[in-house]
């Protein structure tokens, strides 16, 4: 079982360097005891870095979770089990990762309050980011409104909470389908809250910034027809 560092708060999702115990050491992965990289999942990339013992030093391709096991994706050579080993994560990577998942959630939030479409699908990428909506077609009008609506949240300097809640206490306090509860299989009776706070509560098991004032303002912002009712919005931030 891998012991994941960013889970519990946010300020996990800010540790860039880790030690750790090799607990696998397969033909095609390497786990550890406790790992701060983040697994492909939730249309968030892995993240990518590098680990170093005794000398040695290997670049981790890619990151994989299956079951309770964080899968490193390395080269051939492997630290082999018991060998203590130090993480590092490519922080500028990561960090654009958090800031555009951070912006999705706003525009979620964003389009769900004010059209009353879903988010169904999404993919955060360091430079651009999509994310589909169902059901809605939006115009030129619109997608000014957004940009402008979710620039406004962003200067508002609101900060972002992570913590664990019961089900049934989050059912009773927050919309069911802006919050995506309803979609979550039943037998999950404890999640991982993303709280950007004043504006959006929602179950998320990425990773995240500490205040939406880290988050740049909407650079450009398009659309596009992915079928009947459900429109891609397709973004990307300023440069700081």
């Amino acid at each position: 079982m891998t012991k994941i560092l960013y889970m519990d708060d946010i300020e996990g999702n800010y540790i860039q360097e880790f030690d750790a115990i090799v607990i696998k050491s397969k033909k095609d992965y390497v786990a550890f005891d406790q790992t701060a990289f983040y697994p492909v999942g939730g249309g968030q990339p892995a993240d990518t870095g590098f680990i170093k013992w005794s000398g040695n030093k290997v670049a981790v391709k890619d990151v994989i979770k299956k079951g309770d096991t964080v899968k490193h994706v390395v080269g051939d050579e492997k630290p082999p089990v018991g060998t203590r080993i130090h993480g590092v994560i490519d922080w500028e990577r990561r960090y654009s990762h958090m800031k555009m998942h951070t912006a999705q959630h706003i525009i979620s939030g964003i389009v769900f309050d004010e059209f009353h479409a879903r988010t169904v699908g999404n993919q955060i990428h360091a430079d651009y980011s999509r994310v589909d909506f169902y059901p809605v077609r939006f115009t030129d009008e619109d997608l000014v409104f957004i940009k402008n609506k979710f620039n406004e949240v962003v200067g508002k300097k609101l900060p972002v909470r992570i913590y664990e809640e019961e089900r049934s206490v989050l059912e009773r306090r927050v919309d069911q389908q802006r919050a995506h509860l309803d979609l979550l299989p039943k037998f999950i009776t404890r999640l991982r809250i993303v709280e950007i706070e004043g504006f959006d509560i929602c179950p998320c098991a990425g990773t995240h910034v500490r205040n939406t004032s880290e988050i740049p303002r909407i650079d450009k912002i398009k659309r596009e027809i992915k079928g009947r009712d459900k429109d891609r919005i397709v973004y990307s931030l300023q440069k700081n």
